[in-house]
């Protein structure tokens, strides 16, 4: 495996950590306007994980720990730009993170 000199070797491993979960968490529609639905598979595993919602500038908007199979999120208290989601386990291991858009 090559790594960039720009890419650390933890980012690396992190990113091989997300791809094997790429599963877990599908989420549209992508850009969203009014909501935002994240379908999470296999809850049986998650017992005591998280789930948050940063700004692109790094404040976090939304957090819960009652995790559903299907959780539909408003966003009327969202503003137009880029939003990272976690899923974190009870240890606050990030298990996937991805982006989504939120348009107005």
């Amino acid at each position: 495996m090559s790594v960039s000199p720009f890419v650390s070797k933890a980012q690396t491993v992190s990113s091989f950590n997300n791809f094997e979960n790429a599963n877990l968490i599908k989420f549209y529609p992508n850009p969203a306007t009014t909501f935002i639905q994240f379908d999470i598979s296999d809850l049986s595993n998650l017992s005591g994980a998280t789930f948050k919602i940063f700004n692109f500038i790094g404040k976090k908007v939304y957090e819960t720990n009652q995790l559903n199979e299907r959780m539909v999120i408003s966003l009327n208290d969202f503003f137009r730009g880029v939003y990272i989601f976690q899923l974190a386990d009870r240890n606050g291991r990030v298990l996937e993170s991805s982006k989504f858009q939120v348009q107005k």
